[in-house]
């Protein structure tokens, strides 16, 4: 009877310690993930704990169902924090074949109405080496996993994407980064910094990046060599592919465009060969 105990003991143990893991479900050409459109599941993940120098970040980590290798990518947040769209949205990476970790750059915290949200964007990028700090963890996580191929990409959304092209000028090696409708620079000595081709999604009349802003960007990535794929979306708002529930009928045509570019980006930054 003990030695049985013991056994089922043991069995229980590993069960709980086991990793939870998204079934494999890629979207079909010409849909989206479910946690963009608002009728996304349950959330799959678990919250992790990943950078010791802030033990109140709590990031979210979704992995595919399988043996893998899997590429990785890391998501960031919009100005509100690590929410449940994001969270969702990890879960949807997962489902495509990527272990996803949606880094938390608020420790914890979450912005609740405009004036709470550029509060902690004004106090974070405040403390940039603090931001490179937290995502070098998130790329040393997801790089250290025997499930994991070891190439990594940001993909960052309005704030997260801004935070994305400066990770991108001076983070750990990562193979790829996406941004949407981010902050840019446009200073050719900073940008050769970057090492791997770039993806950007924007719209055509967005207060906070005017659309002169974007074709400087593009025009100093051109002009020191660095790959891009950069689209500016028409009749289309700030926000619009992370949220395309708030206007499906104009919003679903080009978010899927943005996916579509977006998952061949993934596909060809972060192949184990490139």
């Amino acid at each position: 009877m003990h030695a049985r105990l013991w056994i089922t003991i043991g069995l229980l143990i590993v069960a709980l310690s086991l990793e939870a893991t998204v079934p494999r479900a890629a979207t079909e050409p010409g849909s989206l993930p479910a946690a963009i459109v608002g009728r996304a599941a349950a959330l799959q993940g678990e919250n992790v704990a990943y950078f010791d120098a802030d033990p109140k970040a709590m990031g979210y980590l979704a992995v595919p169902e399988g043996t893998g290798p899997f590429p990785a990518v890391i998501l960031i947040h919009e100005w509100n924090g690590l929410v449940p769209r994001v969270k969702e949205t990890a879960d949807a990476f997962a489902a495509e074949g990527y272990v996803a970790l949606a880094a938390d750059l608020y420790s914890g915290r979450l912005g609740n109405n405009p004036d709470e949200n550029m509060a902690l964007v004004r106090e974070t990028l405040a403390k940039p080496d603090q931001l490179i700090a937290n995502l070098n963890a998130a790329v040393k996580l997801l790089k250290g996993r025997s499930d994991a191929t070891g190439k990594v990409a940001t993909i960052g959304w309005c704030y997260g994407g801004g935070v994305a092209l400066s990770f991108a000028l001076g983070g750990e090696n990562h193979d790829g980064t996406a941004i949407f409708y981010g902050r840019l620079l446009d200073d050719p000595e900073r940008m050769q910094h970057i090492h791997h081709e770039i993806y950007g999604t924007f719209v055509k009349d967005d207060p906070g990046i005017p659309l002169e802003s974007v074709n400087k960007f593009v025009e100093t990535l051109r002009s020191i060599g660095i790959k891009n794929d950069v689209h500016i979306y028409d009749d289309v708002n700030h926000g619009f592919w992370l949220h395309v529930d708030s206007d499906p009928e104009t919003s679903t045509g080009p978010a899927i465009d943005a996916w579509e570019r977006l998952k061949a980006y993934l596909k060809r930054t972060l192949a184990s060969g490139s």
